[in-house]
């Protein structure tokens, strides 16, 4: 040994002494890493105190999670559900069967896109009910015009395995193997003298060659034994067909290759009306990406945006169902932003047309590490995509179904609708060919069934009739899976990774999310100045740093007088959604302006939170934002706000949310989950008397908010609680630990705007501070403000010590108590 450097066991402070013994011991699996975590710290000591600096905070080590509190509503047990989360409209809620007659279809938005297209004026069909005639009230199988597609869908899922179609795309190159289908071919009578080369615009087929195209989907009917087949119109939209000259044909394009498959689906469905056959109107990613810079140089461009998107995918679900469609699938989901601005077009579809069209969602993981090609997981693609309610979720392409297991078992236990796979058959080739036989596809799938993950199955790339025939046959001796039990609803967040905000707890063991302030130019000197002279790339550094320092969320905040808001919060999103680093957490997009915050939102492939929204607008302004809010899937903060002003008083705090809490959950439909309410942490100890309560005014009027409105988040801004002691981050963040401490484990307050590496947990308070700071939240003294303003001078004049390399001054003593004079036998002789 070295015996001077030698410790007795009673040298060690405790806590030193409880990781030696875990670690000696192998007492905690983590010993190795917390002790590590204090060597470092233990350096970081021994550095400080060679260049005259005040230590580094001392790591806390394993913090225990605290409970969060419970409210009646949180002990609901789950109940078994009877079919998938519905969509909010009156048609969808009851069932409401489609007419099929489609030219009675009068919104003008749909008028326009028939108006100009290339079918206008010619007599195509818009009537697909089948005759009342031919079948009956007593007819006992589905009738278009007459049944719920939706509710037959849901007896069918439920009481067996249902069969998707094939690939197209390789079925149209079999076919070209063994007849002539070049250019000419393509072309047909109609594009004969076409400006340009259109072969591989398989797409188009529909038009030129539909006995190609009729002919395969009659195949993957009666040979596979599809239940349902996808329409050719992968890529049959405007911003798709601009690779050809072709935009003007996106119409007629999704018409005809619709139109084709409801004539193929009748004609077997006639053969054995026992077996209804479906038509899924297919609706693919396009070429562009609203997530992905097409730049190496300049993250923020795009060759797309959200509203053209929009754009092309309405027009696409006009002709759809035009065709026929029974069904709307968006499917092969490279980039989420792009499924949601699908998903915000079909909405807008069925809204226009008052219809209920069942919506199916199908991802794309991309490789092995089980993300999609902008890099979100399978959990995190659905949170961002389930406030459209799709029927049926699931996964398609890039992979063989074996290289799918992983991936699709994590979605089977977060998916709350009905599950698919539609598989390609294997990898590649060196040719880009498929080696998988029907069999082999067939038992790599047979997985899914024996673990009841799926409701229905195809195949994708390299499947063919026979492989689709080889898996049903596979298939049909196994149940489906069930519909998980509906629970109480919890919000669920997603930026590159999922996160419900409800099972979360901090870095300090408390249920609390952590919303990271610094990208907001209120909140960071050092973050305004960057943003000021265009220093996205060192303004990503601030947001990766609060990543790694406990933030859960990211707040984005550009507002300022001197600073394009628009432009900038549309910039610094496009970059941030192309750091790894920073958008793996959700971002809260905040701003004083709401055009601003839905110009960041239309950037967000996952699902943000909108920072803010309130009833000083006006009540008629206030739904409306909120309803186009609840149609993009963002939760919302509500700031306790009315015409009248900020609420500042218990009372006033609890009546605004109240009635904002009514308005949006009864009149707009909005999910009570995603609301997150704001009472506004207001600045206490500021020598201003009706100031003193507004900490205990917050902490009780949290508490009354969520017992009066079930499942909402409560937030506030931390740092206005102690902007009176500004200058000094120890006074501030001992103040903001008394009050969080009180606010989250009595109240239940579950969301803040802080600086994660600066908060100290209660523990952390020597006891006369933490006295200090529970006399000034909760107005305990009329004296706490002036102390904690000696205590303020004092950690002040402690920084300016060190800072000059002098000896800290004496601490305050704080209000002395006048101690009892000793009194002897004369002192106690009664006056006479």
């Amino acid at each position: 040994v070295n015996a001077k450097e030698m410790l007795a066991i009673d040298d060690l402070e405790e806590d030193m002494k409880i990781l030696c013994e875990n670690l000696v011991f192998n007492k905690d699996p983590d010993s190795t890493d917390e002790m590590l975590e204090r060597t470092a710290y233990e350096r970081a000591c021994i550095d400080a105190r060679k260049k005259g600096l005040p230590p580094p905070r001392k790591p806390r080590g394993k913090m225990i999670n605290r409970p969060r509190v419970q409210f009646d509503y949180d002990k609901v047990e789950p109940k078994p559900a009877l079919e998938p989360p519905c969509p909010s409209s009156d048609v969808a809620k009851n069932k409401v069967p489609n007419h099929y007659s489609y030219a009675k279809l009068s919104h003008e938005k749909i008028a326009a896109i028939r108006a100009k297209a290339t079918t206008a004026g010619k007599d195509i069909n818009l009537d697909y009910a089948q005759p009342s005639d031919l079948y009956p009230e007593s007819f006992p199988h589905f009738v278009r015009g007459r049944d719920s597609a939706r509710e037959y869908i849901t007896k069918l899922f439920t009481s067996r395995i249902a069969f998707y179609d094939g690939a197209m795309g390789t079925m149209i190159q079999n076919f070209s193997k063994k007849n002539k289908l070049e250019e000419e071919e393509y072309r047909g009578e109609h594009f004969k003298d076409w400006k340009c080369n259109v072969k591989g615009n398989n797409d188009m087929l529909s038009m030129t060659r539909p006995d190609v195209i009729s002919g395969i989907y009659k195949q993957y009917l009666e040979i596979g034994g599809s239940d349902m087949i996808g329409t050719n119109t992968f890529s049959s939209t405007t911003i798709a067909m601009a690779d050809y000259e072709m935009e003007d044909y996106a119409y007629e394009l999704n018409y005809e290759g619709a139109r084709l498959a409801r004539l193929a689906c009748d004609e077997v469905t006639a053969a054995d009306p026992s077996r209804p056959r479906f038509v899924v109107g297919a609706i693919g990613p396009t070429n562009r990406t609203g997530s992905i810079s097409p730049s190496v140089e300049d993250p923020s461009v795009r060759n797309v945006t959200f509203d053209e998107l929009v754009e092309t995918y309405f027009e696409q679900a006009v002709g759809l169902v035009d065709g026929g469609s029974d069904i709307l699938m968006v499917e092969t989901i490279f980039d989420t932003l792009n499924a949601k601005a699908a998903l915000y077009a079909v909405g807008e579809y069925l809204e226009f047309s008052g219809l209920d069209i069942p919506v199916f969602v199908s991802g794309t993981l991309v490789d092995q590490s089980g993300r999609t090609l902008s890099g979100q997981t399978g959990e995190a693609f659905y949170a961002s995509i389930r406030h459209a309610k799709p029927m049926c979720v699931g996964l398609n392409c890039a992979l063989g179904a074996q290289h799918m297991v992983p991936f699709v078992e994590k979605l089977a236990k977060c998916v709350e609708c009905f599950m698919h796979v539609y598989s390609n058959a294997g990898l590649p080739n060196a040719m880009g060919g498929y080696d998988e036989t029907p069999e082999m596809m067939a038992e790599y799938n047979k997985v899914f069934f024996e673990k009841g993950w799926l409701n229905m199955v195809g195949g994708c790339c390299g499947s063919t009739p026979p492989h689709i025939k080889a898996i049903r046959e596979c298939a049909q001796n196994f149940s489906p899976r069930p519909l998980p039990a509906v629970g109480r609803p919890k919000m669920w967040l997603s930026g590159l990774e999922d996160l419900v905000v409800d099972d979360v707890h901090n870095h300090l063991g408390l249920p609390f999310l952590n919303v990271g302030e610094r990208c907001n130019i209120a909140g960071s000197i050092k973050f305004k100045k960057l943003m000021m002279k265009g220093d996205y790339g060192s303004a990503m550094d601030i947001a990766k740093a609060q990543v790694e320092d406990g933030a859960h969320v990211i707040d984005i905040n550009v507002d300022d007088g001197m600073l394009d808001g628009l432009a900038a919060m549309q910039k610094f999103v496009k970059i941030a959604v192309t750091e790894p680093e920073v958008c793996k957490v959700p971002f809260m997009l905040d701003a004083s302006k709401f055009e601003i915050v839905m110009a960041g939102l239309k950037w967000c492939q996952g699902k943000p939170i909108v920072n803010s929204i309130s009833l000083k607008v006006g009540e008629k302004l206030f739904k409306e934002q909120a309803t186009l809010l609840k149609k993009h899937g963002a939760a919302v903060v509500v700031m306790a706000f009315d015409e009248n002003g900020q609420a500042a008083e218990e009372d006033e705090k609890v009546r605004i949310c109240k009635r904002s809490y009514d308005m949006l959950v009864d009149e707009v439909g909005f999910p009570p989950e995603d609301i997150i309410f704001d009472p506004n942490v207001l600045t206490i100890g500021t020598g201003m008397e009706e100031h003193n309560d507004y900490g205990i005014d917050f902490i009780n009027a949290t508490k009354r908010i969520k017992e009066q409105c079930p499942y909402v988040k409560i937030s506030g801004g931390i740092s206005n609680l102690s902007f009176g002691f500004r200058g000094v981050t120890k006074i501030r963040e001992s103040i903001h630990a008394v009050f969080l401490h009180h606010a989250i484990l009595e109240s239940g307050m579950d969301v803040g705007i802080v600086n994660a590496k600066e908060m100290l947990a209660i523990d952390d308070l020597e006891e006369d501070m933490k006295i200090l700071c529970e006399n000034l939240v909760f107005n305990k003294d009329p004296d706490s403000t002036d102390e904690m303003l000696e205590r303020t001078a004092y950690e002040r004049a402690c920084i300016d010590a060190r800072k000059k390399g002098l000896p800290p001054p004496r601490k305050p003593r704080g209000k002395m108590i006048n101690r009892p004079r000793v009194q002897f036998d004369y002192d106690k002789v009664e006056p006479k």
